[in-house]
């Protein structure tokens, strides 16, 4: 009963009231704000805890710290070449084309990757021609960036390979023919067998 006739008072009296108890007539203890005259000793209080209210954030700061979140795209890859095609090419061209699923965002570009680097600069094309590379293995790739640069969706590595067909394979491919001399890049001028005369003209 006196704990609680104490916690009564700690909580009704305002944080800077002094608090005081004596034992009355009938030997109950009793705690006042009031200091009675003879037996009454002034109760030590202990300092409350008090928190200072978290700053507001500024509009300002709220703002830097805002981020739109990514686009989600259920699909994209590499239509063209297919994963693992080989392509022949004497100049070492391809033609890339990608696709994704919904349709290119707004604000969202397409970006190429071969071999780990760009192609080009980002664009909303989804066709990249390619022209000059090397024989052998090469990974694509293709990303979506967002116009903050960000990149909301990329593809796997894809791998083709590239075989540049030199002109010697060519020529075995197609032999050359007198016509071709001049005309084709592995049939040289140089090397046009010199042309038969009619027999008949010797005898004029």
């Amino acid at each position: 009963m006196k704990a609680w006739l104490l916690i009564g008072v700690l909580f009704v009296l305002p944080a800077s009231a002094e608090v005081f108890t004596y034992v009355d007539a009938q030997g109950n203890r009793v705690f006042t704000d009031q200091p009675k005259p003879g037996n009454a000793k002034r109760v030590p209080l202990a300092t409350s805890n008090r928190m200072s209210a978290a700053p507001s954030a500024s509009p300002g700061t709220a703002k830097k710290f805002e981020q739109k979140p990514l686009f989600h795209y259920d699909l994209l890859r590499v239509l063209v070449p297919e994963p693992d095609a080989t392509v022949r090419s004497t100049a070492g061209e391809i033609i890339v084309s990608i696709t994704s699923e919904p349709g290119l965002q707004k604000g969202h570009s397409y970006r190429l990757l071969l071999d780990g680097k760009p192609t080009a600069e980002p664009g909303i094309s989804p066709v990249f021609p390619l022209t000059n590379i090397d024989r052998g293995t090469h990974q694509l790739s293709v990303e979506i960036l967002d116009e903050q640069g960000r990149t909301v969706e990329r593809t796997a590595n894809q791998p083709f390979h590239m075989q540049r067909m030199s002109l010697a394979q060519k020529r075995k491919v197609k032999p050359c023919a007198l016509p071709d001399y001049g005309q084709r890049p592995e049939c040289p001028l140089a090397d046009k067998p010199a042309e038969e005369k009619n027999p008949f003209l010797r005898f004029f």
